[in-house]
């Protein structure tokens, strides 16, 4: 009963910024992590970065390490995902998860969902 609500995608060009948000509510007590992920038309779902609820420890993919930065609000039950020097590669529907206990992290076996959002980087 946890509802996960993107926002920000868009059309950009090869070396701009995007922000994109991931509001949660619902049953968020449990909440142990939350992640991104992203799909390219024809592709598998892949990993990009995740964060625990509680603590410090944050992962990313080497493909999006070093331009890509996660961050929360626990106040706002908010999750941020700044894209930065984007590429053309990195169009996909970026999908925000959540998880309800410890598990390879880097894997789409999130328990919850958001309806993803389209971001499309132009050449």
């Amino acid at each position: 009963q946890v509802q996960l609500v993107e926002s920000g995608g868009g059309l950009v060009q090869a070396g701009g910024s995007l922000r994109l948000s991931c509001a949660a509510s619902g049953r968020t007590f449990s909440t142990y992590a939350m992640g991104w992920f992203r799909q390219a038309p024809g592709k598998e779902r892949d990993f990009v970065a995740f964060i625990r609820w509680q603590g410090t420890t944050t992962y990313y993919a080497d493909s999006v390490k070093g331009r890509f930065t996660i961050s929360r609000d626990n106040a706002k039950n908010t999750v941020y995902l700044q894209m930065n020097s984007l590429k053309p590669e990195d169009t996909a529907v970026y999908y925000c998860a959540a998880a309800n206990s410890m598990r390879l992290l880097t894997r789409p076996e999130y328990d919850y969902w958001g309806q993803g959002t389209q971001v499309t980087v132009s050449s």
